[in-house]
């Protein structure tokens, strides 16, 4: 899938810092702090494009990938009555090793950027096996997400590994949400889950992704 993007540049201090950014706002995707845990709500479109994103963060180290989401509209059906803060989201690998307390100010000085086009075919297939899945459970596994809440922001960090193999959840979504007929009444919508229980999170909380096809204009 091929996803227009901006590349930008701030400089902090004596650091240059690389953001890229969807070119086009994901309109229809939110990111909702529910204190124990975190909800991404989004249609068909927007899970492709973050699937891409979530790819691209394995493929670009020294880059901060940031969704703006957090001033979306709600969906239009009900949210939980207990929806917290709507989150931006940043997606980072590990070896970066950027502090979250600077994003505020990088933040601020990223200007209109610069328009490219990135092509990651590899990044609808997720090349999680068996033996990958035993091996997150083993004590030494480092490939893992931890998770850091600054400036209205969840920052995800990871490594290579990490984000390409889960950014299948998002082309899970985009391939089974819009045709979904619901067996039980507790699942009306598709959904998928980062879970505590896939090896996959460190210091971070779960996250529930789930489609979702009503949206207010």
């Amino acid at each position: 899938m091929k996803l227009p993007v901006r590349i930008h540049h701030a400089r902090l201090g004596a650091a240059e810092f690389r953001v890229v950014r969807p070119a086009q706002p994901l309109r229809r995707a939110v990111l909702i702090d529910h204190d124990r845990h975190l909800d991404v709500h989004l249609d068909q479109d927007a899970a492709r494009k973050i699937g891409v994103l979530w790819a691209l963060a394995a493929r670009s180290p020294r880059s901060l990938i940031h969704l703006p989401l957090r001033t979306n509209r709600l969906p239009g059906r009900d949210v939980a009555d207990d929806a917290g803060a709507q989150l931006d989201l940043v997606l980072l690998h590990h070896s970066l090793q950027f502090a979250a307390s600077r994003w505020k100010k990088v933040r601020g000085r990223l200007g209109a950027g610069r328009l490219q086009t990135v092509s990651l075919p590899e990044a609808e297939h997720g090349d999680r096996t068996d033996s990958d899945y035993a091996a997150r459970h083993y004590q030494e596994n480092r490939d893992l997400f931890h998770q850091h809440l600054q400036a209205e922001t969840l920052f995800m960090t990871g490594s290579a590994k990490v984000f390409r193999e889960t950014a299948r959840h998002f082309h899970d979504v985009a391939r089974n949400g819009p045709n979904y007929v619901p067996v039980h009444p507790s699942y009306p919508h598709f959904c998928t889950e980062l879970h505590s229980n896939d090896g996959t999170l460190g210091n971070a909380r779960e996250i529930h992704i789930e489609y979702c096809d009503q949206w207010d204009a």
